[in-house]
């Protein structure tokens, strides 16, 4: 798979060459994080941190709230790991520093340590200097420690004369279990193919930003090698994994799909078909995936309107269950819900609204059979998401909140608040009284 590369400079996307001459400036980073975000993990350097010339903090961390990112540059120490780790990275990236006395202080499968090799050799300090250790020596040395390799191709870097292939091979099994990332001069879609069947990622940044490998092309590679027609199954998801409904797919619905960040189909009928044009459906991609034998999509979207199917239905299944459908009920019902109802009182009332969750949420503390627990945890889903509608949220928001607090290394203690255990205790003893 491809693992598209932003690089940061003064807070912009920029390129260079053999990593001193700016070859391109693509500004604000956070449009190309949304659109490269789509097919996977992106990679973002801080080049000023990582040059000792600034740092590009305040750029990065809105980009970690909306997207899956590895992070590197200037990242020296354990502390700085750990703020990158705890704020939503999904790794970081360590070059001199991925060392055994830092990497042992931070999660294996989290770290990645970037090997920079000319002809095959080990450099530092920007490059200029050899350390006399070969790449593979030095994989070999630190794969007990960290779970991913990113070994850059300094030679080939940002020249898209292709990659060494044979290498690669040697690299990969240099890298035991690690999971592998090569970057440098990637120029055609077979190297990203046969790579990925080696179980080999390739970070792109110039080939994309030129145009030379669109990004769905690149993504797409390891599909069109085995099926460069298609059209190729597609399964479209909602944010929950609810499946709405299988389409297919070519490399030119692809590639709009990329480009609008719509839920975009080959239809036999009617060719390029954008979900939602005419009847109003629309559908904001989120993610594509590829499945784990490369020959078919899913595509995540956030679904609009009455749902996905031509029947009017939310899936081509029929209607969907559960919290989502709740979530969405009541978010509808922010809008016609009658005068008088009770659902638009809690809207009106927010007085009301505070009193019952916190009502819901004792009982709940105090419930303790599985069908009283089940039927508590019920009245305070309703509740809350009564309180997610009027806030203009909904559970795919929290969802998304829970996701970024797994990614956090350090834990808070989840003590109770002061006061609160013994206004319990005292609760529990007036209800045994009777007073």
């Amino acid at each position: 798979m491809i693992v598209p590369s932003i690089d940061l400079q003064n807070g912009h996307a920029v390129q260079l060459v053999g990593g001193k001459e700016k070859k391109l400036d693509a500004g604000d980073p956070a449009p190309l994080a949304r659109r490269f975000g789509a097919v996977g993990e992106i990679a973002v350097i801080d080049l000023d941190a990582a040059m000792g010339k600034g740092s590009n903090a305040a750029t990065i961390e809105p980009l970690l709230r909306t997207t899956r990112c590895r992070v590197g540059g200037g990242i020296r120490d354990v502390d700085t790991a750990l703020h990158w780790l705890d704020r939503g990275a999904r790794q970081v990236i360590l070059g001199t520093a991925a060392r055994p006395e830092i990497l042992r202080e931070l999660p294996r499968e989290r770290t990645c340590a970037a090997l920079d090799a000319v002809h095959g050799d080990v450099v530092v300090e920007g490059w200029t200097k050899s350390t006399g250790t070969g790449v593979v020596e030095r994989m070999e040395e630190l794969r007990d420690h960290v779970g991913h390799f990113l070994v850059t191709f300094v030679e080939r870097e940002g020249r898209m004369e292709g990659l060494d292939l044979d290498f690669a091979r040697r690299l990969r099994d240099a890298a035991g279990d690690c999971h592998l990332t090569v970057a440098g001069g990637v120029a055609r879609l077979d190297e990203i193919a046969e790579l990925d069947a080696l179980g080999i990622d390739v970070q792109i940044g110039m080939a994309l930003y030129t145009g030379a490998i669109p990004l769905a092309d690149g993504f797409l590679a390891p599909l069109l090698a085995k099926d460069p027609e298609g059209p190729w199954p597609t399964v479209v998801c909602d944010e929950d994994g609810v499946a709405l409904g299988l389409v297919h797919s070519d490399l030119e619905s692809v590639r709009h799909a990329l480009d609008t960040l719509t839920g975009t189909y080959h239809s036999r009928r009617r060719g390029l078909w954008e979900k939602g044009k005419t009847s109003g459906n629309v559908q904001e991609l989120l993610r594509i995936d590829l499945d784990c034998d490369r020959d078919a999509l899913r595509f995540t979207v956030r679904q609009s309107g009455v749902g996905f199917c031509h029947r009017e239905t939310r899936t081509c299944w029929g209607e969907d269950h559960g919290v989502p459908r709740l979530g969405r009920r009541l978010r509808a019902r922010l809008e016609n819900a009658p005068t008088g109802s009770y659902t638009r009182r809690l809207f009106d009332d927010p007085d009301l609204l505070a009193a019952k969750l916190e009502e819901e949420a004792r009982e709940l503390a105090e419930a303790r059979d599985r069908d009283h627990v089940i039927a508590e945890a019920a009245d305070l889903t309703y509740f809350t998401h009564v309180a997610l509608a009027r806030a203009g949220a909904d559970h795919a928001d929290v969802g998304r909140a829970l996701d970024r607090r797994e990614w956090a290394v350090k834990r808070r203690k989840g003590d109770a608040k002061p006061g609160a255990m013994d206004a319990l205790r005292e609760r529990r003893e007036s209800d045994s009284t009777g007073e």
